[in-house]
């Protein structure tokens, strides 16, 4: 059974609790402190666990010539990409205002720390747990510096290669049992090929003591269903309020009746997971009362005599008799009374057949 732990006050993950849900609204807020908390409140009334955003220190994150580089696409907010960012990044202060609307909504908030400075704020922030975006996955020193914050960690890989991610797996194991591993495709939107779903299960595999989950940025939920139905624990998908909107991440975003479809067919997939135990269930008598079949005499059958496989059929019989997965045992013992044909062999016709040796 994959390790279960804490990730925010109260909600368990692994085992067989429920996914947990991210909503990553990133930036998609257009920089805007209203639509933020309109889509903190959207993610909450979607059914989501989580709103996460991004949070970075620009002069952290990037170094001067990046910051200067001119940014003249249809998505930028700013003639260099330095002022580009600064339009989306929220103060300190206005994370304080986020976080406190969030927990007067009733949804745990986090964002990713993009930077060394930014995790040092977020840690300040409390935040229930950190998560590690794919651009930070192989920056070991932040992700060693996280994991010994103390706090549950959430990994994504996307760019990243097996042996990276056993790195990463040692790195934050060394510090900090309590993390989980998202598969992830960098690639917004991603095309259906580029997902590559197995990996989860590879991941499974080579990490059996930690959850396993997805990050995805393909259109639609039918992707995110099968990771769910292939043993994810935490999903995660970039939500917007309009997919027209400036930004490269709103194509590759869920609108909220998207998310709260997803939500919704997530709980019907963990219900229909059941427990892994193959019986005949209690909804199933009715189908079984009506048509369940049952060994029958194919011929007159004489008191004595002794069965062979040619003398019986399977059918659906009244009343029931011996089931069909006990015909071969009814070879070679003799009937108790004679049997007509066509006539039900139940067992207490049947010599010795009630006598054997219950699994």
């Amino acid at each position: 059974m994959p390790l279960k732990f804490e990730l925010c006050p109260g909600r368990m993950i692994g085992g067989s609790h429920p996914c947990f849900i991210i909503a990553e609204i990133g930036q998609n807020h257009q920089g805007d402190i209203e639509i933020a908390k309109k889509m903190i409140k959207m993610a909450k009334d979607c059914g989501a666990d989580c709103a996460k955003f991004q949070k970075s220190e620009l002069e952290h994150k990037f170094n001067k010539l990046a910051l200067e580089r001119p940014y003249n696409t249809k998505q930028s907010w700013g003639k260099t990409y330095g002022d580009h960012k600064r339009h989306l990044e929220f103060s300190h202060e206005q994370y304080r205002e986020l976080q406190k609307y969030a927990e007067e909504v009733g949804i745990f908030f986090t964002a990713s720390g993009m930077d060394e400075m930014a995790v040092e704020f977020l840690q300040e922030l409390n935040v229930p747990f950190f998560k590690v975006g794919s651009g930070d996955t192989n920056n070991f020193p932040l992700l060693a510096k996280t994991a010994k914050k103390g706090r549950p960690m959430v990994v994504s890989s996307g760019m990243q290669s097996m042996e990276t991610m056993r790195r990463v797996y040692n790195t934050v194991k060394e510090h900090n049992p309590n993390f989980c591993i998202l598969q992830c495709t960098s690639a917004y939107p991603l095309d259906p090929e580029n997902v590559n779903l197995r990996v989860i299960s590879e991941y499974q595999k080579e990490f059996p003591d930690i959850p396993i989950g997805y990050s995805g940025h393909e259109s639609g939920v039918s992707i995110t269903l099968a990771a769910v139905a292939l043993g994810a624990k935490v999903v995660e998908r970039h939500v917007t309020l309009d997919k027209t909107w400036k930004g490269s991440d709103h194509e590759a975003s869920l609108e909220p009746a998207e998310l709260a479809e997803l939500v919704r067919s997530i709980r019907l997939v963990e219900k229909s997971l059941g427990t892994g135990v193959k019986m005949m269930l209690p909804c199933e008598k009715a189908c079984h009362d009506k048509l369940g079949k049952s060994v029958v005499a194919r011929v007159h059958v004489p008191s004595g005599t002794v069965l062979t496989l040619d003398m019986l059929v399977v059918k659906v019989a009244e009343p029931r008799g011996v089931p069909p997965e006990d015909i071969f045992q009814l070879v070679g013992k003799a009937v108790l009374e004679e049997l007509e044909a066509d006539q039900s062999v139940t067992p207490d016709l049947v010599d010795g057949y009630g006598k054997r040796a219950k699994c």
